[in-house]
């Protein structure tokens, strides 16, 4: 008879627990999402366009005819995408009279040596447009972050910059893990 006392009393018990703190779980239910509705905002807003390309805003290059403005899309070190190796995420946005004659374009660390290896392929809209650019496990102190574009009249442009200033971060991070030759 006392064992059944006990598993009475244990229901009756949870019950006046949850009926007094059920008003607090759902304050904190309420609570808790806007703590992090700050984050959601700006992140929409860099995804939409209205904070800039990215985080680091690289400048307008001129390739041939036509001119993309460029960005690192985070700062400091890349991805780790595991066997792919490490990624760096650029972000480019094509100008308003070649989006029409733009078929592809692509970035690459280091001299592409043909059209095939031109490197990583932007891709998105004209407005905004995504590459995840390998980096490669060895990179000489003076590389470069080339950009190649392709026409749809079959013209292809390179132009390239210095990758300490296309990325500051990654020139460091690459220091930092001895990459650099």
């Amino acid at each position: 008879m006392s064992q059944s006392k006990t598993l009475d009393a244990t229901p009756g018990r949870l019950l006046r627990l949850w009926r007094r703190w059920r008003f607090h779980l759902n304050a904190l239910l309420l609570i808790v999402p806007l703590l992090f509705m700050s984050k959601y905002f700006t992140d929409q807003a860099r995804f939409t366009g209205k904070l800039g390309l990215g985080e680091r805003e690289i400048g307008e290059l001129a390739v041939g005819t036509w001119t993309l403005r460029l960005a690192e899309w985070e700062l400091g070190a890349p991805e780790d995408e595991g066997e792919a190796g490490h990624m760096k995420e650029f972000v480019a946005a094509l100008c308003e009279s070649c989006r029409t004659q733009v078929k592809a374009a692509y970035l690459r660390i280091g001299k592409p040596h043909s059209l095939r290896a031109a490197g990583a392929l932007l891709s998105g809209s004209p407005y905004r447009l995504f590459a995840e650019v390998p980096v490669p496990r060895r990179v000489a102190a003076d590389a470069q972050l080339w950009l190649t574009v392709e026409g749809w009249d079959g013209s292809v442009h390179q132009t390239s910059l210095p990758l300490i200033q296309a990325s500051p971060s990654l020139l460091a991070w690459l220091d930092q893990q001895g990459a650099i030759r």
